[in-house]
């Protein structure tokens, strides 16, 4: 995979993390049938949400090569 700036990750981190927890708790409250799919996407955006922290803590420093072609 290639380097994502480190602020893009932290914001989409954050926005997973609480639309997860959002449709998670509003599914939860919510005690219709069909709110199943709500809790079931929630659950799909925690996923995602610690994927992405997981990219944000494990990535490297900016390469070298990508400094090099912008400045071109």
């Amino acid at each position: 995979m290639r380097w994502i700036p480190p602020k893009k990750l932290k914001v989409l981190t954050i926005m997973f993390l609480g639309t997860g927890a959002w449709g998670i708790i509003a599914g939860t409250l919510l005690v219709k049938p069909q709110v199943f799919v709500l809790e079931l996407f929630g659950v799909i955006n925690l996923c995602l949400g610690g994927f992405v922290g997981y990219r944000y803590f494990t990535q490297g420093p900016k390469p070298e090569s990508l400094s090099k072609k912008r400045k071109k």
